[in-house]
């Protein structure tokens, strides 16, 4: 019986000190794993903000050039039909949307689903001005008629999904 009370005696403080020792090299090993990642994040941090920037600055741009004031300037010229034109303001927007599709993957899904939003609406606008003007009639009369709508449209998605990215920016900073 005493030889298991000398056992006791040395082995207790034995798994006592173990113990100790094992919550201090936890600690310790948490503590550099928090490091290592906190410095991972600012890295990462480093990297990505130029990125995801640069990507809302194109989706920006993107709105912009698709806007009816720039992109029907842009695009009418003389000469053209009412339905060449709805055909190339529309093929123009598509392929602008298309050219910036990867940038979704830097914005929120709020501000992708905006500016989605705005270049569907703005084709079904385009779309919508080309059913009331005649197939023959002159490019100016579509051109117009549009503009004329993308006024009246009180809720212009446009300005309001580039109003919605600018916010999203400041929130970054």
């Amino acid at each position: 019986m005493e030889m298991v009370y000398d056992l006791l005696k040395i082995t207790l403080p034995a798994i006592i000190v173990l113990y100790a020792v094992y919550l201090m090299v936890r600690s310790f090993m948490q503590r550099q794993l928090d490091e290592y990642q906190q410095t991972l994040r600012h890295k990462n941090q480093e990297v990505v903000m130029p990125i995801r920037l640069q990507a809302y600055e194109r989706i920006c741009l993107l709105l912009e050039r698709i806007s009816p004031n720039n992109i029907i300037p842009r695009l009418n010229e003389s000469g053209m039909t009412a339905k060449e034109l709805q055909s190339m303001l529309v093929s123009e927007i598509r392929s602008e949307y298309n050219h910036n599709l990867s940038q979704q993957v830097y914005i929120s899904d709020d501000a992708w689903s905006f500016v989605s939003g705005a270049v569907e609406q703005l084709i079904s606008l385009i779309n919508e001005a080309g059913n009331e003007v005649k197939a023959d009639a002159a490019s100016i009369e579509l051109a117009r008629l549009v503009l004329e709508k993308s006024m009246q449209n009180q809720s212009d998605t446009i300005k309001g999904a580039i109003h919605f990215l600018k916010g999203e920016i400041k929130e970054l900073f």
